[in-house]
Formats: C-alpha cells, sequence, structure tokens
C-alpha cells in the first residue's frame, strides 16, 4: 500500500463527505489507486496557446509524438480541443506561475494549494482554475467549500485579490457522454459561512486522522480485528475520472 499523502485542495472538495469515516474510507482506496501522471503538459499548452499562439494541432501532435503511455495521450488529445475552445484567443500581456501555498486545515493536516498560473493586462487579471476529471465535478456544497477556501488564499495575495476566477470545467454530464466545456464564474458560487467551513474542515481531518489510523496500523501488522474496514464501500474516482 503506498503511503497516504494529504490531498490536494481540489480533491479535498470532492472528497469531502458529512461523514468523516468515508473520507477515511475514499483516502485508504487512494493509496492503492493514486495516479501516476501530472496534467502539467496540459499547463504548458495553455501557456504556449496564449504566450506564442501556437495553434492547436501542432500542441497536439507534440502529445503524440512525446507521450508513451496511449492511455493518457489519448486523453490529452482529447481535451485539447476544449481547452482551445477557451484559451485560443487569449492574449495577455502577462502570464505568471502562482507560486505554491498551503491552507492549515488544523493542526497537523496542511493542504497544498498550488495554482497552475494566472495571466492578464490593462488593468485586468484572469485567474482560471481547471479541473480536467472527465466524472465527478465539484458541485454543489462541494464546489462552495473549495471556492469559500480558495477565497481565504486569493485574499493573502495582493497579486490576485482583485483577480477575476472562474472554474473551467472539461468533465462529461454523463458517464456515457462526452465531455463538454463549463465555465462558472466563482462570483457566482455561494459561499459557506466561516462556521461551516470550520466544520467541514474538521470533518475532513478527522477522517485523514482515521485513514492514517487505518494505514499505519495495516503497515505494523496488527490491525485490530473489531475496527470497521475502511477500503470497503462504493466505487473510488479512477486515474481519469
Amino acid at each position: 500500500m503506498a503511503k497516504l499523502k494529504v490531498p490536494s485542495l481540489q480533491h479535498l472538495a470532492r472528497i469531502w463527505n458529512p461523514d468523516p469515516m468515508a473520507i477515511a474510507r475514499t483516502l485508504v482506496a487512494l493509496t492503492k489507486n493514486s495516479p501516476t501522471f501530472s496534467y502539467s503538459p496540459l499547463y504548458d499548452a495553455v501557456r504556449d496557446m496564449c504566450l506564442f499562439g501556437i495553434p492547436e494541432e501542432d500542441i497536439i501532435n507534440g502529445f503524440q509524438q512525446r507521450i508513451a503511455r496511449p492511455q493518457v495521450r489519448d486523453n490529452f488529445v482529447g481535451l485539447m480541443p476544449l481547452i482551445a475552445s477557451y484559451f485560443r484567443d487569449e492574449r495577455p500581456a502577462f502570464f505568471h506561475d502562482v507560486a505554491p501555498r498551503i491552507y492549515p486545515v488544523s493542526r497537523n493536516v496542511h493542504i497544498p494549494f498550488s495554482p497552475p498560473f494566472f495571466y492578464g493586462g490593462g488593468g485586468h487579471i484572469q485567474f482560471p482554475w481547471l479541473i480536467f476529471w472527465r466524472h465527478n465535478p465539484l458541485v454543489g456544497q462541494r464546489l462552495s467549500l473549495f471556492v469559500s477556501v480558495v477565497d481565504k488564499v486569493l485574499l493573502q495575495d495582493p497579486d490576485l485579490e482583485s483577480a477575476t476566477f472562474k472554474i473551467v470545467d472539461f468533465s462529461a454530464p454523463t458517464r456515457k457522454a462526452e465531455r463538454e466545456l463549463k465555465v462558472i464564474n466563482a462570483a457566482e458560487v455561494p459561499r459557506v459561512s466561516s462556521a461551516e467551513l470550520r466544520e467541514m474542515l474538521d470533518i475532513f481531518a478527522e477522517g485523514y486522522r482515521l485513514a492514517i489510523e487505518h494505514v499505519t496500523s495495516n503497515a505494523e501488522g496488527h490491525a485490530s480485528a473489531n475496527k470497521k474496514p475502511l477500503d470497503q464501500g462504493g466505487r473510488q474516482p479512477g486515474l481519469f475520472d
């Protein structure tokens, strides 16, 4: 079993559940099915398209030549038309990376927050958050949780506090459907109150603690027989979900 890692902010929001045991089960399951690829080539593609006007076809050809794993290559190639439909006409005056930072969920749990980039010009700053999951996008309370935490992080950064924050979602509406481009203006997403946010993060921290306890006890070979197994339950998100 792989080591249990603290998930990113986006993943925290996706797996959040009012039952900390359900969170723990998902975290344990992810140690057995952790992603083995990075979406960084897609972020590089956005940069090349916006800054240098690289055509979509050239980027796709680059993926086909450089990415050896067919499933990853096909996933990236399938995403490019939707990515291009959002970014192909963008010609910003600047395009900057965002320094990674952490958000404290509890005393012992700090969530990594690594926005890919922001860009703009003429006094306008765009902060798009790209979600490449095929299924199970952030909606409802989970989306509100995510946006509420991003708000708090952005307020700490003078470069981003006035940015237009949009969520660019490339998911499919159903499991048998093709991906679609959906753009969500974060300003229109309801925020959770400070009290609700604290409660939700405390629940996640408890789920993470339970998952750590389970993984540690399994690694040491003496898991208690009367504990409810954490690695049972519904389907967990797969590699490209």
